[in-house]
């Protein structure tokens, strides 16, 4: 009977998505079909009270300053800086300034949260320039599709936050457990740079004039105002002084100062940043307003139960279950993003995951890698999706290109397996 029932709600929640309905709106539809079909529950005052309470958590309110934050830095020249000061530095690496994407991505992703908001941002100030160059469009484009998604990793990270409201995590120590994975998968893609260089000198063009120490440092200063809003953001949160709340409007004053102070903060552009922030935070909380309930009326139905007692019953080892869950989100991945993911399954799969010895910090780090490589898995990869718009590339190209960035991704997550101190150590030092 229950797998009739899941079968029932899996494809109704096809159909209405392929009917185009929103996905909000769909997980909402799917939630009471199920409620009407399979329980004796009033849905109407369920689902009222899920929507209130799953909106009205104040965690969330973090989401839309983060969001509010990444539209001012996308709207200023504060990005566009950090080519600047970067491009001195890089320029002696092995694969030169292919590593701009990489170590732009992984600043950008300090101050943003949002994957997508860092591929185009970093996108739009790298590709032009590296084209203009002379690097491989392949190189280029596959190194920002797999370091932009370093803006979920690195906190401050949207789904980060999402992830601790459903699985009741501190945000705090999430964050936290981003920051060395993220440094380390960084680390794995300018590798990754350094190695394809050596194989292929005859692709990589020349270097610039060579600069003196002084000239480099001089370059360095256009920087200083983004390190000056990730130490305001991140040390907020880190000192203790902030709740991720409040560095959020720390940051969004920060970045509006200093758009302000650099001369490309307009009425017009405050508008336009304000107004794209609320309608992104809009989709987002619908989504989680359709998946509360969707995860209530499951609930009343008693499939979380039944899936963890059949999954209990297979036996498996952490290491398998492991395995399970990896190929479980990649495949979840082809057809919903990231938000959607984590919204529909965390109720379903914590009961599991905790039985199986899992700690949940340690979790969401896992969940956040998985979505991230489901970023660039066609064909609902919303980085490539974003790739498509700036560089007018088809799908299938981009996700070739990103391809080998997507197998180190995987080579992370089991590295957090076997090693995870990775993960751990930062929120275990908060503890102490």
């Amino acid at each position: 009977m229950d797998m009739v029932i899941a079968l029932v709600l899996v494809v109704a929640l096809f159909a209405v998505l392929g009917a185009g309905l929103w996905i909000g709106l769909a997980l909402l539809a799917v939630g009471v079909i199920g409620m009407e079909l399979f329980t004796s529950r009033p849905v109407g005052d369920s689902m009222m009270l899920t929507i209130w309470g799953s909106s009205s958590a104040w965690t969330l309110t973090a989401l839309p300053l983060f969001l509010w934050m990444g539209e001012i830095l996308f709207r200023s020249k504060l990005s566009d800086n950090m080519f600047k000061g970067l491009a001195p530095w890089l320029d002696r690496l092995p694969g030169r300034l292919l590593h701009t994407n990489v170590v732009g991505c992984t600043i950008f992703a300090a101050i943003s949260g949002s994957s997508a908001a860092t591929c185009a941002t970093i996108g739009k100030i790298t590709l032009p320039e590296l084209q203009r160059r002379g690097y491989p469009d392949a190189m280029s484009v596959g190194t920002l599709a797999g370091a932009s998604t370093l803006g979920l990793l690195i906190p401050p990270s949207i789904i980060m936050i999402v992830y601790g409201v459903a699985a009741n995590v501190s945000i705090a120590k999430l964050f936290l457990a981003g920051v060395i994975p993220g440094l380390v998968l960084a680390l794995l893609f300018m590798g990754y740079i350094m190695v394809w260089a050596l194989f292929n000198k005859d692709k990589v063009p020349a270097a610039d004039a060579p600069l003196s120490l002084v000239q480099k440092i001089y370059a360095a200063r256009h920087l200083i105002p983004v390190i000056t809003l990730i130490a305001l953001v991140l040390g907020g949160i880190y000192s203790g002084i902030a709740t991720a709340t409040e560095a959020a409007a720390l940051g969004v004053a920060g970045s509006l100062v200093m758009a302000r102070i650099e001369g490309s903060l307009t009425w017009q552009r405050f508008k336009e940043g304000l107004v794209s922030a609320c309608r992104v935070y809009c989709m987002i909380g619908l989504i989680l307003a359709g998946a509360a309930f969707l995860t209530l009326a499951m609930g009343f139905i008693g499939l979380p139960r039944h899936l963890a007692e059949f999954i209990g019953a297979l036996q498996l080892s952490p290491f398998a279950l492991m395995l399970l869950l990896i190929v479980f989100f990649i495949a979840l991945g082809c057809f919903l993003d990231g938000i959607s993911m984590v919204v529909l399954t965390i109720a379903v799969l914590l009961p599991t995951v905790e039985a199986a010895g899992f700690d949940l910090v340690w979790f969401g780090i896992f969940i956040v890698l998985v979505v991230e490589m489901a970023q660039i898995t066609p064909p609902v990869g919303f980085n490539l999706f974003v790739l498509q718009g700036l560089t007018k590339r088809e799908i299938t190209w981009i996700a070739r290109t990103a391809l080998p960035l997507f197998m180190l991704m995987m080579a992370a997550v089991l590295m957090s397996y076997f090693a995870p101190d990775v993960v751990l150590w930062l929120p275990r030092q908060m503890q102490g």
